[in-house]
């Protein structure tokens, strides 16, 4: 009985400790990303939690590790002066360099002179280059796929080495997930057919999952890989495109020709097909929109309750920022034990609604009936 007291003891401590470390992480990271929403307006700063917000949110040409600021490197090619490369440091403080300026994470050309051009709106009126440069997104989508590559190489040796045997080290870690995939996802989902989609399931899934975990690491520089539409956009036109070129006679058929209905619905109006080719093109939009918003919420609202600190030491001092700093973090931390469960939820449904594309794409109708 003593042990088990002292035991439980020890787990609360732990515990404690923990969420304390992840509190201070926390702060310390907000603090440097807080540099970018301060504004000088004589003897007292005004913090501006909008701009803070959006730019940990979207991309951006530099990477921040707590206080320390990593610039990126810019690639771009323009007409005039063809392929370039540079550091991202010679244009964060929005002076121009090399006939380039940025402005609000977008390059403008404004040629030798260094003169920036605007419309009556304000904005920067200037052709664009093309824009290759490695961003924040970039590098995180470079990071999560190194990840990927050594677990995967990782347990795939220990299968080879090991077969036969109990799963060990990583391949215990990671064998559940695989599993789940595979027996929970693929297989009721696509049927007899699943192992032609397994691997690019299992991408997916484990692409999108390390992502919003990155995403979760804030001192390590709060990659928002999943949260960007771009790169959901594209991961559902892989699903759309394999659908589409899977899809097998009986698919094209309820699309084209919905079995089942009566004749004045699909001609000489064809009522049903378009109601079909808008649930058909819709299924790449549902997939981005869902995986897009939910990430990028969750990294609004914990970033929302942070800056409460910072906004209430504008208004009332070092005494309000500390009175709600208690609510604040305590309010961040358990929506960032949320957001781990929506990262592995995102993952979840994205592959399961992929899975049930395919199986809608290769299911074979009995024509008997």
């Amino acid at each position: 009985m003593i042990t088990q007291h002292l035991n439980i003891q020890m787990i609360r401590k732990e515990i404690g400790t923990s969420f304390l470390v992840l509190a201070m992480l926390f702060m310390t990271t907000f603090s440097a990303f807080a540099g970018h929403g301060v504004e000088d307006e004589g003897e007292k700063a005004k913090f501006n939690a909008g701009e803070v917000i959006m730019h940990h949110v979207m991309d951006n040409h530099e990477i921040h590790i707590g206080p320390l600021h990593i610039p990126m490197p810019i690639i771009l090619y323009s007409k005039e002066k063809g392929l370039e490369m540079f550091s991202s440091s010679k244009l964060s403080h929005g002076e121009p360099y090399n006939g380039y300026v940025m402005e609000h994470e977008k390059i403008y050309f404004v040629g030798e002179s260094g003169e920036v051009a605007r419309d009556e709106a304000g904005h920067i009126h200037a052709e664009k280059p093309l824009d290759l440069s490695i961003t924040k997104t970039v590098f995180g989508m470079f990071l999560t796929i190194g990840i990927m590559l050594i677990i995967f190489v990782s347990i795939a040796r220990a299968y080879k080495k090991r077969e036969g045997m109990a799963p060990k080290g990583m391949q215990s870690v990671f064998e559940p997930l695989i599993l789940f995939v595979k027996d929970e996802i693929a297989k009721p989902s696509i049927g007899k057919k699943y192992e032609k989609f397994l691997p690019f399931l299992l991408t997916i899934f484990f692409f999108i999952w390390i992502g919003n975990m990155l995403g979760l690491i804030p001192f390590l520089g709060g990659f928002n890989v999943t949260g960007n539409i771009a790169v959901a956009l594209v991961m559902a036109l892989f699903t759309f495109v394999l659908t589409i070129l899977n899809g097998n006679k009986d698919y094209w058929m309820h699309i084209l020709w919905t079995p089942g209905v009566p004749w004045w619905l699909k001609f000489p109006i064809p009522l049903m097909f378009v109601i079909e080719f808008i649930g058909f093109i819709s299924k790449p939009v549902v997939l981005t929109l869902r995986l897009f918003a939910n990430i990028t919420a969750g990294h609004i609202i914990i970033l929302s309750f942070v800056s409460l600190i910072f906004i209430f030491n504008n208004l009332y001092g070092a005494g309000g920022g500390y009175g709600v700093s208690i609510l604040s973090v305590a309010f961040s931390i358990f929506m960032f034990a949320i957001e781990l469960l929506v990262a592995f939820l995102q993952a979840y449904v994205f592959t399961l609604l992929s899975a049930l594309y395919f199986g809608s794409a290769v299911e074979e109708h009995d024509h008997a009936h």
